[in-house]
């Protein structure tokens, strides 16, 4: 007499089940990275505006006191050394900023402080750059629009 056993049952997972997983997966992730890309980037230009606007109001309490416009870092509160503020980096090091005191057409003294994207953020297509005057005007690019908001 012959006695048959039960087959034991299958552990584990097909290869059709793991396929599809693998496919959600990999359509999860289309989605999540482009988007947490973009975040960081917006972070980083969050970043450079606050570099530029802080300089600004630097730049506007140095005014007050001295009648003049300062590119000296010692002038404006950044550091110890005696240097033109050109290519300072800001923030994680994303942006860099130069400060310039030109003379206005009016013949009034003025700045003009711009933060430049480098790095990983100058493929930011949106803003690479962020600039602002004496007179408070903000201006970016290659974008006009959405930069500053």
């Amino acid at each position: 007499m012959t006695v048959r056993s039960r087959p034991l049952p299958v552990a584990g997972f097909t290869l059709v089940e793991l396929m599809v997983t693998i496919v959600i997966a990999a359509m999860l992730l289309a989605i999540a990275v482009p988007s947490y890309t973009s975040q960081v980037r917006k972070s980083r230009r969050t970043e450079a505006r606050s570099a530029v606007m802080d300089l600004a109001a630097r730049e506007e309490r140095y005014f007050s006191v001295n009648n003049a416009y300062s590119f000296n870092d010692v002038d404006l509160g950044y550091g110890t050394v005696n240097a033109q503020i050109k290519d300072l980096a800001v923030g994680s090091g994303y942006y860099t900023v130069t400060v310039t005191t030109p003379v206005t057409a009016t013949g009034q003294a003025g700045f003009n402080i711009v933060a430049q994207a480098v790095g990983t953020q100058a493929k930011d297509a949106t803003c690479l750059l962020f600039a602002v005057d004496q007179t408070g005007k903000q201006t970016s690019a290659p974008s006009a629009t959405g930069c500053w908001n």
